[in-house]
């Protein structure tokens, strides 16, 4: 039976890591029913390795060993274990500690501190998998629990000999303290995540990442499963064009119905099964019905293939899960279900593993696109324009590998220099930002996004669940990430055409020259509506030459107020000499640092002419202005990144608004009639990225016994509700005195309302506070809403209040539902609104914009991911179309800018520095030439959340 010690398996400590080689394991807790793999895996341990974890020769466990190794309470005693295939590779196991390293289990003065803060922890690592990493993973993992579970300090005894183990602690990026004692490296490390901890992590994180891709695109031997004799079969069309294409390494066909004796199919070697293929195979395109692919990726596992590129399509969420889960477990990654493939131009590759028998020009770009139709667009797009491909790949519904790994492929490929993306979901917006901002400070990463609005919900079969963040909001943060939005596949081509044939510009300066003047103009004012700043028109005239052109192009090059040049061209009376045009272009501008972009009206030959010399060219003034101011708004992020701001220190009461935040959770729990905790309950499960949500595997199961999956096996992962359901099922809402004390910790003032439950009090109150007042209800249905009437301004005598008070209770309900408070009148001003927010998906969102229907119904509203620099805060305000009437619109005073700024920085730090708030609402704000007034505030709490990317490698779990 269970112990009252034992706790619930802890099946959210189940996670899929990529390692260093590229390769997939599974870490997760564990259990009883581990014995067995526990005692094959001693086996395969060699005695050095265990000399280092016993500092003893220790051939065998002992049962009590076993046992001792394999029951766990999961909050004193943890154990982990890194499985490939179902078999152990590593184990690593912590126990709570006393002040003496006594165990806690035993200790009483642990007991009676209700448990220690340290912990011992041991790894073991079998000696074929050392080197790829899975040590420093089991490490992040162990400590992301041990944090849970209320532990800060890790200690390590090890011997000097032990180097690899020695070098996996230090290189943690921990803080930590280092002693030799009794013959060993006594280690101690504090677990709480440092810049270097995080710096590493997410180092090993793009290294590994990255690798995983590149395996996949860099393959040694293809296996084709499912290719037939028909040729008009999916598997049979990927055949040939993996030989049409050129592919380097060695081609196989696997088919279960290859008749007996035969062993060619479509001119490669042909075998029934992947094992009895005689090679290893590093990738496998699957073209076989739905209900055939499971039995597959099982045999390809066992056979150790690499990656799987599911061409299939038709499975349900469920069943593409159970299939990554799968591959997984071998140590394999997926591409798709329902990709259409990848290519790779590297001449050492050549490899065109998709649908398409056309391999394209080796180039510079990466294109990664969910769609495999808008994938087959993009790549004749390419083609048209004359641009050469790098690398694609087409992910389908991207049940593992998704546009994130690509990117960490990406960061470090010399051979892309643009990488331009087709998303119809973003499974971890919060990833996706993080890794493109890295990426955009040395090559543009250019998205457009389908599925934005909410009519238009991605494919029912992608893994990646829809997201509920307003699509403005995702638009807004990738921005300010450095990445390059668009609204159209058509605008992706254009974009990534001029960033990846001409220089970024230095500034929105743009000289317009060409031989048609009404078409000149057309290109002026497409430039001034992208915010570029136009130069006159100069008109060359019906009849210019090449060489006129070329003169005039010179000219505007050299003009040190010139940061870019539109050339636009219509056809000559007669023959046009393309060729001769875009050699005399490609003189003028070869050499220089600012782009040439060219606007050309049905001239055939000149696009491709020009295409051929490096110069972008479009059949529009407004396609080529907006690929221009693109690039223009662009070049000033990546200035502006290489000067990044920074986060301003202000005197903050920290402990005092953990305390009332914690007492007011408490008060809400007790009013609830729940039983309030004095911290995180150790059996709680934390949502990917938004706090805990209730471990629904609490349950014990009829004999008492911890309820386990079966054999170790995750695939009674318990179902889990999403994020931000469980979010805000915990949440509460402080009271108004509470919301303005927890503010007042940061240095936030809340004007003090009084209520008014009838008209004596409402005059009592006006008396105290002086006139003039306000007088405003607080039901839900009228806050902050004077256009209804529920907000009533400068009432400047109790005669007048007592007929407003009259007014109000008449038009909209009695006193009981309005809920009136009296309120002093702020200094006038402008009245703004500060939103902050957790985002399940992005994290802590800072939003900004002006109080009133008409922002409201514009949208005119922006957002920054808190933490919040200096320089985030002065442009969250300077954002909003609407920001002129801050800065004395039509002759208006200015507002006070830098007390703004300073109350959005000071709001960021309060919700950095509380994972337990998940919203604060200050509206309205009135925002006066001299201050500001915060005249309503409302603070949202829940449980303290475990930030899903401060502690510990994982891949998705969709």
């Amino acid at each position: 039976m269970r112990t009252p010690r034992e706790r619930a398996y802890p099946a959210h400590w189940e996670a899929d890591v990529v390692l260093r080689d590229g390769g997939t394991a599974l870490i997760r807790p564990i259990t009883p029913d581990d014995a067995e793999r526990l005692v094959d895996f001693y086996e395969r341990v060699s005695d050095e390795s265990k000399y280092y974890r016993f500092f003893a020769p220790y051939p065998r466990l002992s049962d009590r060993d076993v046992r001792r190794f394999t029951h766990h309470d999961y909050v004193d005693r943890v154990g982990l274990a890194a499985t490939i295939g179902g078999e152990f590779i590593a184990t690593v196991r912590y126990d709570r500690v006393d002040g003496d390293g006594r165990s806690a289990a035993t200790s009483a003065d642990a007991s009676a501190q209700g448990g220690s803060a340290q912990a011992e922890v041991a790894f073991l690592v079998r000696d074929d998998q050392q080197g790829r990493g899975v040590a420093s993973a089991l490490l992040e993992h162990i400590a992301a629990v041990a944090r849970e579970r209320g532990i800060g300090r890790f200690i390590a005894e090890v011997l000097p000999a032990n180097s690899k183990m020695i070098k996996v602690f230090t290189d943690a990026g921990y803080s930590q303290h280092r002693s030799f004692e009794d013959g060993s490296v006594h280690l101690t490390f504090d677990l709480e995540p440092t810049e270097r901890s995080l710096a590493v992590m997410r180092a090993r994180e793009q290294r590994a990442e990255g690798r995983s891709v590149r395996r996949l695109l860099a393959p040694g031997t293809v296996a084709v499963i499912g290719a037939s004799r028909s040729p008009r079969g999916a598997g049979r069309r990927v055949l040939e064009s993996l030989r049409s294409g050129g592919f380097t390494g060695t081609v196989y066909a696997v088919n279960r119905e290859l008749p007996e004796g035969e062993s060619e199919l479509g001119g490669v070697p042909a075998y029934r099964t992947v094992r009895d293929v005689p090679e290893h195979i590093d990738l496998a395109l699957v073209a076989v019905p739905a209900d055939q692919v499971h039995a597959l990726a099982r045999e390809c596992g066992e056979a150790g293939v690499l990656g799987l590129v599911v061409l299939t399509a038709d499975f349900s969420r469920d069943e593409q899960r159970e299939l990554v889960r799968l591959a997984r477990s071998y140590g394999t990654r997926v591409i798709g279900p329902n990709a259409f493939g990848l290519m790779n131009t590297a001449p050492d590759v050549r490899l065109n593993a998709t649908l398409s028998t056309e391999m394209p020009r080796r180039g510079r770009v990466g294109l990664f696109t969910q769609s495999g139709a808008i994938g087959i667009a993009l790549l004749a797009g390419l083609h048209q324009r004359g641009i050469g491909l790098a690398g694609f790949v087409s992910a389908g519904n991207r049940a593992d590998v998704s546009g994130n790994d690509v990117l960490q492929h990406w960061d470090d490929d010399p051979d892309t220099d643009v990488a331009l993306l087709y998303l119809e979901s973003i499974g971890n917006p919060r990833k996706f930002t993080r890794i493109a901002r890295r990426i955009a400070a040395r090559k543009p990463v250019v998205v457009v996004k389908g599925a934005r609005h909410s009519g238009s919900a991605p494919p029912s079969g992608h893994a990646a669940p829809v997201s509920r963040t307003p699509a403005a909001t995702v638009t807004a943060l990738l921005r300010q990430a450095g990445v390059v939005m668009v609204e159209t596949v058509t605008e992706l081509l254009d974009a990534g055409a001029l960033l990846v044939s001409q220089p970024l510009p230095a500034g929105p300066r743009t000289a317009i020259l060409g031989n048609a003047e009404s078409l000149g103009l057309l290109s002026y004012d497409a430039a001034l509506a992208g915010e570029l700043r136009p130069q006159p028109v100069r008109d060359l005239g019906t009849d210019a030459t090449p060489e006129e052109y070329r003169q005039a192009l010179a000219e505007a090059l050299a003009d040190p107020e010139t940061d870019a040049v539109v050339v636009t061209v219509i056809p000559w009376v007669g023959e046009t000499p393309a060729a001769e045009l875009a050699e005399a272009l490609r003189a003028a501008s070869e050499g220089t640092r600012k782009p040439v972009t060219v606007v050309e009206l049905a001239i055939e030959g000149l696009g491709e002419a020009l295409a051929e010399r490096g110069i972008p060219a479009y059949p529009a003034p407004e396609r080529a202005v907006r690929a221009l101011s693109e690039a223009t708004r662009y070049a000033r992020w990546r200035r502006e990144a290489e000067h990044p701001g920074r986060v301003p220190e202000f005197e903050a009461d920290e402990a005092r608004a953990s305390a009332l935040l914690e007492r007011a959770a408490a008060d809400a729990a007790a009013a609830a009639g729940q039983e309030p905790e004095p911290g995180p309950e150790p059996d709680a499960a934390p949502a990917a990225a938004a706090g805990a949500q209730p471990d629904t595997a609490a349950d014990d199961t009829a004999d008492g016994t911890p309820a386990v999956p079966p054999s170790g096996h995750r695939e009674a992962r318990p179902t889990t509700v999403s994020a931000a359901t469980a979010e805000q099922a915990r949440s509460v809402t402080l009271g108004a005195a509470d919301a303005a004390a927890v503010l007042a910790c940061y240095g936030i003032a809340v004007q003090p309302t009084s209520p008014a439950p009838g008209p004596d009090e409402a005059a009592a109150a006006a008396r105290a506070l002086g006139y003039p007042v306000a007088l405003k209800t607080t039901a839900p249905h009228l806050r902050h809403r004077a256009d209804l009437g529920g907000v009533r301004l400068d009432i400047s005598s109790e005669t007048e209040l007592r007929r407003v008070y009259a007014e109000l209770t008449g038009s909209f309900g009695d006193a009981a539902e309005l809920r009136p408070v009296v309120q002093a009148m702020a200094p006038r001003g402008v009245d703004t609104v500060i939103r902050a927010a957790v985002d399940p998906s992005i994290g802590a969102v800072l939003s900004f914009g002006l109080a009133g229907t008409p922002s409201e119904l514009l949208g005119d509203v922006a957002h920054r991911l808190v933490p919040v620099t200096d320089k985030d805060a002065a442009a969250l305000v300077r954002a909003l179309r609407s920001a002129p009437i801050l800065f004395g619109w039509r002759g208006a005073q200015p507002v006070d800018i830098a007390a703004l700024e300073e109350l959005l920085l000071r709001v960021s730090r309060l919700l950095h520095d509380h994972s337990e708030i998940v919203a604060v609402d200050l509206e309205p704000v009135v925002v006066a030439p001299h201050g500001l007034t915060v005249l309503g505030a409302t603070v949202r709490a829940a449980e303290p959340s475990l930030r899903a990317d401060l502690g510990r490698r994982s891949l998705p779990a969709y």
